[in-house]
């Protein structure tokens, strides 16, 4: 029997060598270090909106730093910072945003209940919508200060005006988003679930809503934001009370600009907290109903 050439015996002693696993090494196995988390944080949030605040806040130390402007209504970042401590570590800040937070959220609840039931009346009923809808259509033309006189004598100057003024604001884009949004729903939807001998409260609940509900979330985001623009604007106009409002009335009056410049920064955070909290639980709740399984509707 012939023996096998040299070379295929010294391939075959190898070959397992070859496929072996490596030796085991000392290094431990990669981990995720501190800089690669950085870089991944760095890389999910978009800080491309703090390159604007960035260069003002630049430019403001730079001029009120060197003294470009010699007025008592430029005052120095030093000095907001310090306003600001002043302002937290004696509670006042709580107390102000609290009570205007809690002005703003009462008539933002009490405008978006009436707003959903008259957008949804409006929108489902077409006698509502030719008796109703040319005087909404007016009254909507109507500015929203205009109403402060009427107000102020009907319901006084007090928390009460206020917060009655605060639901006219969220009221109307509230109604409005709600009754566009419904007669958006195509009519083809509309169709097929009659097709389906849906009821009307099914026709309501699993077609028209779940179409409406973007539109009506716009409302509700719009409705947010001016109930708390109108809050500053109520704080101005009627009697000053506890709120962040009379916080910059002070400033004014007393010609104290950290003070003023203070209550701006404090209104435009809060503004953007409320902002993102709406968008956020927009996000979530059309996610919700979009991934959630289908009812099987009984005909």
């Amino acid at each position: 029997m012939a023996r096998p050439p040299a070379s295929d015996a010294l391939r075959r002693f190898f070959e397992p060598l070859r496929s072996a696993p490596p030796p085991c090494s000392c290094e431990a196995p990669a981990r995720p270090t501190r800089v690669a988390a950085l870089r991944t944080l760095l890389a999910a949030v978009n800080w491309r909106g703090l390159v604007l605040p960035l260069v003002l806040f630049a430019l403001w130390w730079l001029v009120s730093a060197l003294r470009l402007v010699k007025s008592g209504l430029l005052v120095s970042p030093a000095d907001v910072a310090h306003t600001a401590w002043q302002q937290i570590e004696s509670g006042a800040l709580l107390r102000a945003l609290s009570a205007s937070l809690a002005r703003e959220a009462s008539g933002f609840i009490i405008g978006t209940v009436g707003g959903l039931l008259l957008g949804s009346v409006l929108g489902l009923s077409r006698i509502a919508t030719r008796l109703i809808g040319p005087s909404f259509d007016t009254f909507k033309q109507i500015s929203l200060f205009a109403w402060i006189p009427l107000i102020s004598v009907w319901f006084g100057l007090g928390d009460m005006a206020k917060v009655v003024f605060l639901s006219l604001a969220a009221l109307l884009p509230v109604a409005a988003h709600t009754c566009d949004g419904i007669h958006a729903v195509p009519r083809s939807y509309i169709e097929v679930a009659r097709a389906l001998r849906y009821s009307r409260i099914q026709l309501i609940r699993y077609v028209i809503l779940p179409a409406a509900l973007p539109t009506i979330f716009t409302g509700l985001y719009l409705g947010l934001i001016y109930s708390w623009l109108a809050t500053l604007g109520a704080e101005y106009l009627l009697v000053a009370g506890s709120g962040i409002g009379n916080t910059l009335i002070d400033g004014s009056e007393q010609f104290r600009m950290d003070l003023v410049l203070f209550g701006i920064i404090v209104v435009g955070l809060t503004g953007w907290a409320l902002n993102a909290l709406a968008r956020g639980v927009e996000r979530r709740v059309i996610a919700r109903r979009s991934g959630a399984p289908r009812e099987r509707a009984v005909a």
